[in-house]
């Protein structure tokens, strides 16, 4: 099989997410990984630093960069439509996972070991639920953004992102929320300069 991988990969910036709402900033699963991938190193920070839990927050970050890899071959399918009824979602979780394969596929055989714990492997399950929140998270600063950019499209997605990171009861979401999202709602002058 050719070796496009990574040309693959480069093809996430076309892939656009929020496909059935007005969006005021367009964003794309390339840009989504990148902020998701920052998100879940600094959620693996939290958790070792903070709480004293053993983590690996590098392997957080890598396995979030890679975290909606399958889009490449499947698309983005909106969350309300994925997360419709549980055998729509079981059924795209296949899907997803079998363009996860064909990804692996398309790397030579020496390079997919390194790859395969970070699309499907052990990393990706052992820090699922810290991607999990990242990805929760950059949903939840998406919807603050535009709200920010007056667009209320995302009002009720806000309230309901935001809910759903309060439920996942985990300790290093609630200190993120509370020390670092409040800064999420200040113009670039309230944040301060670099003079």
């Amino acid at each position: 099989m050719d070796n496009n991988f990574f040309a693959l990969i480069s093809r996430m910036r076309y892939i656009q997410r929020w496909s059935l709402m007005r969006n005021s900033i367009e964003e794309n699963i390339q840009e989504h990984s990148h902020m998701v991938a920052v998100l879940a190193h600094a959620l693996g920070v939290i958790r070792r630093d903070v709480f004293g839990v053993p983590c690996e927050p590098e392997l957080c970050a890598a396995a979030a960069l890679y975290h909606d890899a399958s889009e490449i071959l499947t698309g983005d399918l909106p969350t309300p439509i994925k997360y419709h009824d549980s055998s729509i979602t079981e059924a795209y979780r296949r899907v997803e996972g079998l363009a996860c394969e064909k990804l692996l596929e398309m790397l030579p055989p020496e390079m997919r070991g390194a790859f395969e714990p970070l699309l499907i492997g052990e990393t990706a399950a052992k820090y699922h639920d810290i991607v999990k929140a990242a990805d929760k998270m950059s949903a939840y600063i998406k919807c603050i953004e535009e709200r920010k950019a007056g667009n209320n499209e995302f009002a009720s997605a806000e309230k309901q992102t935001l809910a759903a990171l309060k439920a996942y009861d985990m300790r290093e979401v609630g200190y993120f929320l509370e020390k670092f999202i409040p800064a999420f709602e200040k113009t670039l002058d309230e944040l301060g300069s670099i003079e």
